[in-house]
This record gives structure tokens, sequence and C-alpha cells, in this order.
């Protein structure tokens, strides 16, 4: 066991100062740490840090924390790690509560808010959710439309993105015309 102790002191400065390690030292560290922070992410769940909730942010900024003492030396190397896989753990196993329990998962990760339903925006929702015109235009906007008007439906989902369902459009009538015996009729959608 000493021998390891030696060779983890040298290689890794583990168990020296954080003012001793040097530069090597705490590259190769950030290089394990790397590794197997992305394996333990990778084992958590697909969805992590892709369109996240602030359940999955919290996560995120806490692994960060506890990786960069890792690497600087300002927390013990090993336990630094164990602790990076115990919130990968207890997330997953969160996760999937929330995905049994939908009550759970709603205190957990929050709900969607309907901000615009059939063209008409709700504007308690809006005060409620902090939300301005100009930042609902500017989702409107995105999805290539001028105004409420062409959406069926506009949420505030749980991760802070506003989807958008288009209304279908009502089919006009533009022209109806009789030649030979034969009605010919021109329906324009929106």
């Amino acid at each position: 066991m000493d021998e390891f102790d030696i060779l983890a002191r040298l290689i890794l400065g583990i168990g020296s100062d954080n003012k001793e390690i040097t530069a090597w030292q705490m590259g190769l560290r950030a290089v394990i740490v790397y590794v197997v922070t992305l394996a333990f992410v990778r084992l958590g769940k697909k969805r992590f840090m892709g369109k996240a909730t602030a359940f999955d942010v919290i996560l995120g900024i806490m692994l960060g924390s506890i990786a960069s003492r890792a690497i600087t030396g300002n927390a013990p190397f090993l336990p630094a790690l164990a602790a990076t896989a115990i919130l990968v753990a207890m997330h997953s196993l969160l996760s999937a509560l929330a995905c049994r329990w939908h009550g759970f998962g709603a205190m957990l990760k929050g709900h969607s808010e309907t901000l615009i339903r059939d063209g008409r925006i709700d504007e308690r929702m809006m005060a409620r959710t902090h939300l301005t015109d100009r930042d609902l235009e500017e989702d409107l906007r995105r999805h290539g439309l001028t105004d409420a008007s062409g959406v069926a439906e506009a949420r505030l989902e749980r991760n802070g993105d506003i989807s958008i369902v288009k209304a279908k459009p009502e089919p006009r009538v533009i022209e109806i015309g009789v030649a030979d015996g034969v009605k010919t009729v021109r329906i324009e959608l929106g």
C-alpha cells in the first residue's frame, strides 16, 4: 500500500498541500476528473444539460464545483470523485421517481404554464412568469409568427423555452368557376 501512496503522491499530488501540486499533476487530475465525470454523466441520463430544468442545472453546478476542487487540490481527490458519483446517482434516482409519480415530478421539475390559447394572450400568466410582451414577441418571431393571432397554444415549458403550436389555417374559397358544365373551386389555406 505504501508504494501506491508514493505513486499517487508523485503522479497526482494526492496527500500534498494544494499549493504544492505541480502543473503536470493538476493537468493529469483534470484529465482524470474529466473522464470520470463524463462517465458519471453518461450513466446518469441522456437529457442532462440539454434543455435542462433547474433540477438538472443544479446538478451541473454542483458537479463543476466538486470537480474543480478535486483538480486544484482544495478537496481530497478520491472523496471528491465519490461525491460526484453520489450526486449523479441521486439525480438519477430522483429522476426515476419523478417519471413514476407525476406530483413528485411537478414538485421537483416544475410544470409548464399556458401563455396563449386560441390567439389570446393570458396577461396574468405573463406577469406571473415574469415575461414581457417583447420576450413573447421574440419567441413568436423565432417560430415564424408576427403576432399571437396565429397561435393555437403557447406554453412556457419547465426548461424555460416557449413552445408554440400554430393555429390551423381556416380554408377560404377564393374563386368558383363553371366551364363546360364543370364547377371549379379554388380553396386557399390561411
